[in-house]
């Protein structure tokens, strides 16, 4: 390829500026480098020129040079290729397919601390206790350091030792061509030390599996679907790394009574004909305890009553909201005859004179009729 234009080589015009230039070489270098046609004289033969023309023209004193006097005038001999190539500037993009990872030291090394898995808690808790909070003793399954070893793996009194295979360093060194590429050890899987006596409590893993008893504060205000986070309570992290963290996720059960809408607290409560009638005062049951209520004389059904700061406390303001009590007027099912007497007299002194609703009712059916 003596004769062959450098221009030419690299599919370039001669006004072709430096971005031009480095990026067909990138493109031809990745295209036939001889690791993708193991073997291939040919292919080794095309990449030399490639980085022969790339060699000469990246360089704007060896251009002038070339375009002035050729091949000799750019100080080119014979057998000359890729002297002063850039290989970093393309390493990302060549070796990432041939060799998994960058090469010359920008490999990847020893394997770097990782942080322990995250822990998931499902958590069920009364109604109360999601109102008021509470305190939960938990046991939590989980791998932590082994405090025989210390993390390190190796039995107490011993302690690992320097792999023979890498030296120490975690890496292995591969030629490819005039290429070296840097790789994990396959002896000791990067660590760069290896444990001859492993500790009996872990095996030489460095951790073990315990159930940790943990006490969680519950917070006031926590609703089905809150989230609470402690901080490294999750798994153990290895070569040194952090823990992870725990994640309790709150559900909390129905209540027979009450009901919550956001913070405050819903409650029905059932009372008699003569109580809504004539007017009492109740007995109204709260989060916090019963309650004297007072309810008007000709009550209806369905009303709702509000009591001021007898809900829950929000867990973000720590206001309180507000309980609704809404009564509804049960129908007597077993009534006796001097009961029924009376109800019937009540029904021919004009019963239904003192029933607003359903007068209006049924003038405004007789109106759609006429």
């Amino acid at each position: 390829m003596e004769d062959r234009d450098y221009y030419e080589i690299l599919g370039v015009s001669r006004e072709a500026d430096d971005a031009d230039i480095k990026r067909a070489y990138r493109k031809l270098a990745h295209q036939h480098h001889p690791d993708k046609k193991q073997g291939d004289k040919d292919a080794e033969e095309r990449f030399k020129a490639i980085n022969e023309a790339y060699a000469v023209l990246k360089d704007p004193e060896k251009r002038a040079q070339y375009d002035r006097f050729g091949r000799s005038g750019a100080g080119v001999g014979q057998g000359d290729f890729g002297f002063g190539v850039d290989f970093q500037d393309f390493f990302s993009d060549v070796f990432s397919e041939f060799f998994g990872g960058g090469g010359g030291g920008r490999g990847r090394g020893r394997p770097r601390a990782e942080r322990g898995r995250d822990l998931r808690y499902d958590m069920e808790i009364e109604f109360e206790e999601a109102a008021f909070g509470t305190d939960r003793k938990i046991k939590i399954p989980r791998t932590v350091q082994c405090s025989a070893c210390s993390g390190s793996g190796a039995k107490p009194g011993t302690m690992p030792t320097t792999c023979v295979t890498c030296g120490g360093s975690g890496q292995m060194k591969l030629q490819q061509g005039f290429l070296s590429i840097s790789r994990p050890c396959s002896s000791c899987g990067g660590a760069g030390s290896v444990i001859e006596s492993p500790c009996g409590e872990c095996a030489g893993s460095g951790h073990i599996k315990t159930a940790s008893t943990l006490t969680v504060k519950i917070p006031h205000g926590v609703d089905t679907g809150s989230r609470l986070r402690i901080a490294g309570e999750g798994e153990h992290g290895t070569l040194g790394g952090p823990a992870g963290d725990l994640y309790i996720f709150i559900s909390v059960k129905p209540h027979p009574i009450f009901t919550r809408q956001q913070d405050d607290v819903v409650c029905e409560v059932p009372i008699s004909f003569p109580q809504a009638a004539l007017g009492s005062e109740i007995e109204a049951p709260t989060i916090e305890g019963p309650v004297k209520l007072k309810v008007p004389a000709g009550t209806q059904t369905g009303k709702s009553f509000r009591l001021r700061g007898k809900g829950i406390a929000s867990s973000a303001t720590g206001r309180r909201g507000d309980q609704h009590v809404i009564v509804n007027i049960e129908t007597p099912s077993k009534l006796n005859s001097r009961q029924k007497e009376l109800l019937r007299e009540f029904a021919k002194l004009g019963g239904d004179e003192t029933m607003p609703n359903k007068k209006n009712f049924l003038e405004k059916v007789r109106e759609l009729f006429e």
